[in-house]
């Protein structure tokens, strides 16, 4: 008999009681014989959540009772200070900031704790609900055929009927209801955390903030260098642009090694100035020459120099470039040269930048942002 049928005997349709998440009422098995669903008021008593004994419950005593309506509070209390602990969560998640390191262990210190109760008491509240609501009862599926027949599919609506009855989900409506209480907070965190995906970058990993005009700053003293004061050839140090010292952001891309050679020693694609080089770009000083720091395989940073063979190391992946020629790879992972900055020197005589570098700095996977 389908839901919408009118049962004989009765004046006007009979609406089983019905629950979101549950089948459709469906004949009843015996066998492999289908039998027709009980008329009238029998059928509707039947359709309602604890209208019989649910077999593997103990019998209806008045101990069990208060015990299970214990049991059903603790589970909804429970899944009520999951609801409170997945707010939590979400409220420190928006809330607190992450621009310092204080900050930082702030922020991971509660969203570990409120996620940690959020799932904690979700975990609990079903513990209990299985332990002390649901039927003790031990079910066994022999191997069958993966494609079910009509009978077969008929006995399974009736068997997942059951267990819906057997779950006590219809029964207890205020389990039920702290439950999806509980998992909300769950359900709308993904939504807030897809903040962090962020805008689109665009061209932005294409650029640092190196511009025209901006001195080089020797790193740590933050003061800016002249040629006549990096005159020792073989030194190399570290460089970072003016109004940038404690950025650590703008570092990631924009810091730069500056390394001096002798006279003769620098060599195309490297790029300078010469009597024989007519027409090439003049981006070195006084055989100065600068250097993205940022290794071109995965970033890491190339701080290693070696003098006598003028190879620029970085140490985690054992790329190697020469700097006499633009840096230029000669071994290792490292797919392209180090970005070469373009120099110059202002009115009083301080290492400037001409440009931004001309090349995206940092790993090649980059250059596609």
């Amino acid at each position: 008999m389908s839901d919408m049928e009118e049962p004989e005997g009765t004046e006007g349709p009979v609406a089983p009681h019905r629950v979101i998440g549950t089948p459709p009422p469906s004949p009843r098995l015996l066998g492999s014989t289908a039998v027709a669903e009980p008329e009238g008021e029998a059928a509707v008593a039947e359709e309602e959540p604890g209208g019989e004994h649910i077999e593997g419950l103990p019998p209806d005593d008045p101990r069990v009772i208060e015990h299970t309506k214990r049991a059903e509070r603790v589970v909804a209390a429970c899944f009520t200070f999951a609801f409170l602990a997945g707010c939590g969560f979400i409220a420190a998640y928006v809330g607190l900031g992450v621009h310092s390191v204080d900050k930082v262990l702030r922020s991971n210190l509660a969203l570990g704790l409120t996620l940690s109760l959020t799932l904690l008491a979700l975990g609990l509240g079903t513990l209990i609900w299985v332990r002390h609501l649901m039927p003790d009862v031990e079910l066994t599926e022999e191997r069958h055929d993966l494609r079910s027949d009509p009978t077969d599919r008929k006995a399974f609506d009736q068997y997942f009927r059951q267990g819906t009855a057997n779950s006590q989900f219809v029964k207890r409506p205020l389990v039920r209801r702290t439950l999806m209480l509980g998992t909300l907070p769950l359900i709308a965190a993904p939504i807030v955390l897809l903040r962090d995906l962020g805008p689109q970058p665009g061209t932005s990993l294409r650029h640092t903030v190196w511009s025209p005009g901006r001195r080089l700053l020797v790193q740590g003293l933050n003061e800016p260098i002249t040629p006549a004061q990096f005159s020792a050839p073989g030194s190399m140090i570290t460089i970072v642009p003016e109004g940038y010292e404690d950025d650590a952001d703008a570092l990631t891309k924009a810091a730069v090694i500056l390394i001096k050679f002798r006279p003769g020693e620098l060599h195309i694609p490297t790029r300078y100035s010469g009597p024989t080089l007519i027409g090439t770009m003049n981006w070195t000083v006084d055989n100065i020459v600068a250097y993205s720091k940022i290794c071109t395989h995965v970033g890491c940073p190339v701080a290693l120099y070696e003098q006598t063979t003028h190879h620029i190391l970085c140490p985690c992946h054992q790329s190697t470039f020469e700097a006499t020629t633009g840096a230029t790879v000669i071994f290792g992972p490292a797919p392209r040269p180090l970005p070469q900055l373009p120099m110059t020197t202002d009115s009083q005589g301080f290492l400037v930048a001409r440009s931004d570098f001309t090349q995206p700095v940092g790993p090649s996977f980059w250059e596609r942002g």
